[in-house]
């Protein structure tokens, strides 16, 4: 039976685009899948069987680098982290929740401040609280080249891994593609004056090849992906609160440092992250953060937990 290669690139009411060497198929998953409880995702890498008629299926999954449940999407290298300057309210909770997730399963977060234009001084300020331990790229949608660093960071250090882009409704994710990418032509909605928060408009996870983006050799792919802005810990569980302050990388030059063994991080006297949010060198935002999660964390309980990876 031939068998070939392939990554899933697109998966609508259980029928799948696979990219393989030879172009795309589009198939179905074998039936044990669903006796097995397996969930196909967007980025899984696969094996297709062909029978005699030349009639492919997806009969194996490689094992994967990390799996996002909601949206389903695996094998992620770098999340594009999108906050807006205003329209809506930048959310700092929703920054920092997105960067942990993406820490915890081992995905490059990048931060993207977009709609400098309408509050440069707002845009500065968010800039400030990352740049010493993230890339952090300010971009304006009046001004198609304050994308070009974006642009060559996807094509230079992304190129060859699976890139997405996550933040609040109406941040401006559609938009920066389609400013990056103008042929993909992206779905994108107004942000409602009222509510202040953006409409959905991408109803379904799809892979872009950035070669044929970029017109280079790039081996990468872009996700256009809905619902990003909805993981959450009271849903979903991917690590616990002894792991979370790995998933804070200015903790770790402290980690270790503690008066005592078991710090929490929180509050404790002696403790060399606390001490060094009240010497400035960790951002007051970072650390409100990291004590709100611990507290989500700390209220799970076991059996609520759903594994994200």
């Amino acid at each position: 039976m031939e068998r070939k290669k392939g990554k899933i690139l697109k998966g609508l009411g259980g029928l799948y685009e696979v990219l393989t060497d030879d172009g795309l198929v589009e198939c179905r998953g074998k039936g044990a899948f669903r006796h097995e409880k397996t969930t196909l995702a967007v980025g899984d890498c696969v094996t297709l069987e062909f029978d005699d008629a030349g009639n492919p299926v997806i009969a194996a999954i490689d094992d994967r680098k990390n799996l996002f449940l909601r949206p389903p999407l695996s094998n992620l290298d770098t999340l594009f982290c999108v906050i807006p300057a205003k329209n809506p309210e930048p959310d700092l909770f929703l920054l920092d929740k997105l960067i942990a997730i993406a820490e915890s399963l081992s995905v490059e977060p990048v931060i993207v401040i977009a709609k400098r234009d309408l509050d440069p001084a707002r845009a500065d300020k968010i800039a400030s609280l990352y740049r010493g331990a993230f890339r952090v790229i300010p971009t304006s949608f009046l001004d198609r080249e304050s994308v070009s660093p974006l642009r060559a960071y996807l094509e230079k250090e992304a190129g060859d891994g699976t890139s997405a882009f996550a933040g609040v409704s109406g941040a401006g994710k559609s938009t920066l593609v389609n400013l990056l990418f103008p042929a993909l032509s992206l779905q994108t909605g107004e942000v409602s004056r009222k509510t202040e928060r953006g409409r959905h408009t991408t109803r379904h996870v799809e892979l872009f090849p950035l070669s044929s983006l970029f017109h280079s050799a790039c081996r990468g792919f872009i996700a256009d992906t809905p619902g990003f802005s909805m993981l959450d810990f009271a849903r979903f569980d991917f690590f616990d609160k002894q792991t979370l302050p790995y998933t804070f990388r200015e903790f770790s030059d402290y980690i270790g440092q503690c008066r005592y063994t078991r710090c929490t991080h929180l509050s404790e006297e002696g403790c060399a992250i606390v001490e060094a949010v009240r010497e400035g060198k960790i951002p007051q935002s970072r650390h409100d953060s990291y004590v709100a999660l611990y507290q989500i964390l700390k209220n799970k309980n076991p059996w609520d937990k759903k594994r994200g990876s």
